[in-house]
C-alpha cells in the first residue's frame, strides 16, 4: 500500500475524531440550555433528583446532618421548581457549614446551571471539582466578584442580569495534569455568562478560602493540588439564592483546551 495514502487516512482518520470530541462539547448555552446527549441532570428542581444526585461536604466546619436541608420552593420567575440555598445550621457568610456537593466526582466536564439571587449582596458559589469556585455575589465586580474565577480572574459584572432574575454559567473544564505526582498542567476552565463568552482557556492557580472552601484548600495554602477527582459543589451562605436545569457530561480532554464555541 502506498505509505503517502495510508498516512493520510491515518491524519483524516485522527482529525475526524478530534473533531467528534470537540463537537460533543457543543451545545446552546444561556437560560434554558438543554442537555447534550449523555449529559446527566443533577438539578431539575425536584427534591428526589436533590437526594439521588447531592450530599452534604463534610469538611471541616460541617454542622448539618442529612437528609439535605436545602428546600425545593415554587420557581419565582417560570413555572415548576428550584433549589433554595436555605440551611437553618448557615450562619450569614459562614460556608462551609452546609454546602452540598454531587456524590458523583468528576474530572474533565461540561457543564451548565442555572441561578438566581433573591437578595442584596446574595451569595454562593458554584466549585469545580470541590476546588475551583466560579463566584457568585450580587453587588460585587471585583476579582472576588460575579462571574469570576474567583481572586484570579476579573468579574464579568456587565453581563449579570440583576436580582430575581434567571442567570446560567456554561462551563468546560479541564482538570490539572500531574507526572511523576506533581502538577504539569493547571487546571482550564472556559466560560459563557448568559450566553457570552468571558473566560477562554483560562488557567486557575490554586483553591481559595482555606480548608473549608474545599478539597486541597488547606494544602499548601490551596496551592497543593492533588491528583484526584473531585464533585461539583454549590455553596451555603446563609443567603437566599436558587439554582435550577443543571446538567454535566462527562469528557475526556487529552489536549490542554476548553475553548468552545456555541452551537448557535
Amino acid at each position: 500500500m502506498n505509505p503517502l495514502l495510508t498516512h493520510s487516512r491515518t491524519a483524516l482518520f485522527s482529525t475526524a475524531l478530534a473533531l467528534a470530541s470537540f463537537s460533543s462539547c457543543l451545545a446552546d448555552v444561556g437560560v434554558g440550555a438543554k442537555p447534550l446527549p449523555e449529559a446527566e441532570v443533577i438539578i431539575d428542581g425536584t427534591r428526589t433528583t436533590l437526594d439521588e444526585k447531592w450530599t452534604y461536604w463534610e469538611g471541616p466546619r460541617f454542622g448539618s446532618s442529612l437528609p439535605i436541608k436545602w428546600k425545593v420552593v415554587q420557581d419565582p420567575i417560570d413555572a415548576g421548581t428550584a433549589i433554595q440555598t436555605d440551611d437553618p445550621a448557615v450562619g450569614l457568610g459562614k460556608f462551609g457549614v452546609a454546602d452540598i456537593v454531587t456524590k458523583k466526582a468528576y474530572r474533565d466536564f461540561r457543564l451548565h446551571i442555572e441561578f438566581l439571587v433573591m437578595n442584596d449582596a446574595g451569595n454562593s458559589g458554584v466549585y469545580l471539582q470541590n476546588r475551583y469556585e466560579i463566584q457568585i455575589q450580587d453587588g460585587d465586580a471585583t476579582k472576588h466578584g460575579m462571574g469570576a474565577v474567583i481572586n484570579e480572574t476579573p468579574s464579568p459584572y456587565y453581563l449579570y442580569k440583576g436580582l430575581k432574575v434567571w442567570n446560567s454559567y456554561d462551563i468546560l473544564f479541564r482538570a490539572a495534569r500531574f507526572k511523576d505526582g506533581k502538577r504539569v498542567e493547571r487546571a482550564l476552565v472556559t466560560m459563557y455568562f448568559n450566553g457570552v463568552k468571558i473566560h477562554a482557556n483560562q488557567e486557575i492557580d490554586q483553591v481559595w478560602g482555606g480548608a473549608n472552601s474545599g478539597i486541597d484548600g488547606g494544602n499548601d495554602g490551596g496551592r497543593g493540588i492533588t491528583d484526584s477527582p473531585g464533585g461539583l459543589k454549590l455553596q451555603c451562605e446563609g443567603h437566599d439564592v436558587r439554582y435550577r436545569n443543571a446538567w454535566i457530561k462527562e469528557m475526556a480532554l487529552e489536549k490542554p483546551q476548553t475553548n468552545f464555541s456555541r452551537q448557535n
